[in-house]
């Protein structure tokens, strides 16, 4: 049975989809179809190599915080067995959205039958989110030190408040690795207590993160014409703050909240373009992935159930 903060976030990602929907309508009723595939046709073959070698790399930093995870619970699991499974969890995640179908099901499912224990992988899960969240603040945090004027773009602030905004994530950043080096006690969350990595567990982190969103919004940059691009940098930082925007709506794959973000924060690009960019992502990072972890799940499950026939 549904509990009720589960309906209550999947009614507000419900609300996020149609009113970025709406948005999203008024901002591309001009735009014909023919448009968008001209658009499409105009990517070359060698950008598309590059937004797919760049899902790749996203995947695999995704596989990595698995993998960083299991150190740290001092675990030894096949490195494919932990690809696959990381592979399918956020592919089915990013999808569906939290809200509606949790990836700790896949990943309970998966690393029980390797023996973990349920708060084991209660404190994976944990780890994983927190290697993510380590990744994001450590990206934004540099982009708007590097690059103020990106946070002008979503949201009209001066340059000085962004660069306190991008100190003030990447010194908590610093907590975390002092928390680290100096052993500081576990935090505690309800019957879970989770103590700090160590310092060569941190470091990984701390790659992992960052590397799984360069390379996502790399997936759009490569996507984008020449002219006019404002630079990779920042079509990071806009994409930083859609992606963050999309996870707080709870709206499957970020529906609708992607693109008007985008199109907003890049009124020098052509709109057509910038909808084909957000199409090749949706397509390589999202949609690609959903329908492989789908086979995936199918094969574990047929796995599981022979197993089970063979034992009776």
């Amino acid at each position: 049975m549904m509990k009720k903060s589960d309906a209550a976030w999947t009614l507000f990602g419900l609300v996020a989809v149609l009113l970025s929907g709406y948005l999203l309508y008024h901002e591309v009723r001009t735009i014909s179809l023919d448009e968008l595939g001209n658009s499409l046709l105009a990517i070359g073959k060698m950008h598309w190599l590059l937004a797919g070698a760049a899902t790749l790399g996203a995947y695999v930093a995704l596989a990595w915080y698995d993998r960083i995870a299991m150190a740290h619970l001092g675990k030894r699991i096949s490195w494919w067995f932990i690809t696959l499974c990381s592979f399918t969890t956020y592919a089915l995640a990013h999808n569906i959205g939290a809200s509606v179908f949790s990836g700790a099901v896949v990943r309970y499912r998966a690393y029980r039958s390797k023996g973990l224990t349920p708060q084991e992988i209660g404190i994976l899960i944990v780890f994983c989110s927190l290697t993510f969240a380590l990744g994001t603040l450590l990206a934004c945090g540099s982009v708007l030190l590097v690059r103020p004027g990106v946070l002008d773009r979503i949201v009209e602030v001066s340059p000085w408040v962004a660069r306190g905004l991008g100190a003030l994530l990447l010194a908590l950043v610093g907590l975390y690795v002092f928390g680290s080096w100096r052993q500081l006690p576990p935090w505690r969350l309800g019957k879970w207590h989770i103590e700090y990595p160590r310092l060569k567990v941190v470091a990984r982190q701390l790659m992992a993160g960052p590397m799984e969103l360069l390379c996502a919004a790399a997936i759009i940059y490569f996507a984008l014409p020449a002219a006019n691009n404002p630079g990779y940098l920042t079509i990071l930082g806009v994409f930083l703050a859609s992606f963050s925007l999309a996870l707080l709506s709870h709206a499957p794959g970020g529906l609708g909240v992607l693109e008007v973000t985008f199109l907003a924060a890049l009124p020098e690009l052509p709109t057509a373009d910038v909808l084909a960019a957000l199409i090749v992502f949706r397509g390589f990072y999202l949609l690609l992935p959903f329908a492989l972890a789908i086979l995936v799940v199918l094969g574990f499950e047929a796995g599981q159930w022979s197993a089970r026939r063979r034992s009776t």
